[in-house]
């Protein structure tokens, strides 16, 4: 829904620039959220991990599966090697049983036995070889099997529970890439607003070499002043031209810069609305001072990746510890073939139902199963290991943050007072130099110095900008 709601709203942003020209600071953070190929990119793994989440849930499932074949023999399938020849039994009405009928000599009555010793029966029956000879040459065969897995140890549960902790790490990551492109817009807009404010202050401060230009002219052609402070005072407005036309080539290129991170082309006339503020911080507010960093473990994506890493890990631990459990399975299946000899040999298709239960105990495995089991372990305490670590650094990370945004403030008001005394300084300079109680240096050193304290001051505004930024990006509270 968040992505839609970018989407739309980049496109409206895109419309307006091409009607007015000026956009927000909010208007080229949504541009970029919508543009970045690395936000699309997260999208698309967030799916592939929801797509492996349904994967895992199916194995709560019974599996169907077919399978099915076709075989050419080259030779036929045969029971004997020659005609067999089978004694008979008769019934012997005297003793009431059959009796296997022996042959004898008939001038002595003796049994005829053969050359190795055995009885010659009197009477066989035949068996040729044909009639126990199968054609075998082309055998289809097929089965459809049913396998509901009933007790797996664990494994499945923990299957499950793993991707559901991938879909949400996916998702926090696109948040924490959402987080770093926020900051990379504002660095940029920032840096386009503050070269923005210095080109003008630098054509202010052109204006006030050439007006003094043009007045020492004016007094070397009356003879109150030499040759050499009009040279002086040239150099000096060369040198502020030089300075300006920097400061454009500056602030062309950030706004190519800023252009591009929001997915615009690079010559696109892009206007911020904040660049022609008197008070750059007006267009702000300052981000809270006070936090609870409990509260800033929660809310930081980092932090809850890694609490994700280590319920992984427990999960893992979990199969593998299955590994070392019986697992039972109902299985059904109906197979079928042709020929076959369900009743007699045909060549036909015929096949039957069979169900079971399948079970799998481990037995001895050389310790394997238990030490990938124990390796398992490591890995999860070596998360929590980190998890501990991140929260020391974060707490670092948030209080030197918070400092330098305090600082910040602090430097922002003393350019303040500074720029305060540099304009009457200024003014008393210029009223001076009218007077002819200060010199051309004395004006020169004045304006040198409102220039140092307009551009300090402007430097602090954007320092103040850019640490309250980083301070709510740090806090978890900038996207």
């Amino acid at each position: 829904m968040m992505l839609r709601y970018i989407v739309l709203f980049g496109v409206v942003i895109e419309s307006v620039i091409q009607i007015q020209g000026a956009v927000s600071l909010d208007s080229c953070r949504a541009m970029a959220l919508r543009n970045n190929k690395q936000m699309l990119i997260n999208v698309t793994r967030i799916e592939g991990a929801e797509y492996q989440r349904e994967v895992a849930r199916a194995t709560y499932f019974p599996s169907i599966d077919f399978v099915g074949g076709y075989t050419y023999n080259q030779k036929e399938l045969s029971i004997f090697d020659s005609d067999q020849m089978l004694p008979v039994k008769t019934f012997n009405s005297a003793t009431g049983s059959y009796e296997f009928a022996i042959a004898k000599n008939p001038i002595t009555g003796e049994p005829i036995t053969s050359p190795d010793g055995r009885p010659v029966p009197q009477e066989v029956a035949l068996i040729p070889k044909e009639a126990m000879t199968y054609n075998t040459h082309n055998l289809f065969f097929g089965a459809l099997t049913l396998t509901q897995p009933v007790y797996m140890g664990g494994k499945i549960k923990a299957l499950n529970r793993i991707t559901e902790y991938s879909t949400q790490m996916a998702e926090m990551q696109h948040q924490r890439d959402a987080e770093d492109i926020i900051y990379n817009v504002d660095v940029a807009y920032w840096q386009v607003v503050s070269l923005d404010a210095k080109e003008r202050l630098a054509e202010s401060y052109v204006s006030l070499l050439d007006t003094l230009s043009r007045n020492v002219k004016a007094m070397w052609r009356e003879g109150v002043a030499t040759r050499s402070d009009t040279l002086m005072v040239r150099v000096k407005l060369n040198q502020a031209q030089v300075d300006l036309s920097k400061v454009k080539d500056m602030l062309s290129l950030s706004r190519m810069a800023l252009a591009q991170l929001c997915g615009l082309p690079i010559d696109s006339p892009l206007r911020l609305v904040d660049e022609n503020r008197q008070d750059i911080l007006s267009a702000t507010t300052l981000s809270p001072q006070g936090y609870d960093l409990q509260q800033v473990y929660d809310r930081r994506n980092d932090m809850r990746q890694l609490e994700l890493g280590a319920k992984m890990a427990q999960q893992q631990s979990k199969i593998e510890f299955a590994s070392m459990l019986p697992n039972v399975a109902l299985i059904g299946a109906y197979s079928f073939s042709n020929p076959n000899m369900f009743n007699g040999f045909k060549r036909n298709f015929d096949g039957n139902f069979s169900v079971g239960v399948m079970v799998t105990v481990p037995l001895w495995h050389s310790g394997g199963n238990y030490y990938k089991y124990k390796a398992a372990q490591t890995n999860e305490t070596i998360m929590q290991l980190n998890i501990a670590d991140a929260k020391d650094k974060i707490a670092l990370q948030v209080r030197q943050a918070s400092f330098k945004a305090q600082e910040a403030v602090k430097t922002y008001k003393m350019t303040l007072e500074n720029l305060a005394s540099a304009k009457e300084n200024l003014r008393q300079a210029q009223i001076g130099f009218r007077e002819g109680v200060m010199t051309i240096d004395n004006v020169m050193e004045a304006q040198t110095a409102w220039l140092k304290a307009n551009s300090e001051c402007l430097d602090a505004q954007i320092e103040v900008q850019l640490c309250n930024t980083y301070l709510l990006k740090v806090l978890g509270l900038l996207y």
